[in-house]
């Protein structure tokens, strides 16, 4: 009777296991389509942000050669 929670550790096992291979799918495919990993809590602004300094950093290359 002492050993009936071996019976569950199967399951739990196995759940676990497949929470962490889908945590690490998301993680590799969205580092293979944008070529850097995600960033957590990005949101609208900060994409927006993140495209005006890109586009500041190419205009400021532009006009310094």
């Amino acid at each position: 009777m002492a050993l009936v929670w071996l019976e569950a550790m199967l399951p739990l096992g196995i759940i676990a296991g497949m929470l962490c291979v889908m945590g690490n799918a998301q993680f590799y495919l969205h580092k293979a389509a944008h070529g850097r990993p995600k960033h957590i809590c990005n949101d609208v602004w900060d994409v927006a942000m993140e495209r005006r300094d890109k586009k500041l950093m190419e205009n400021f290359a532009a006009s310094s050669n």
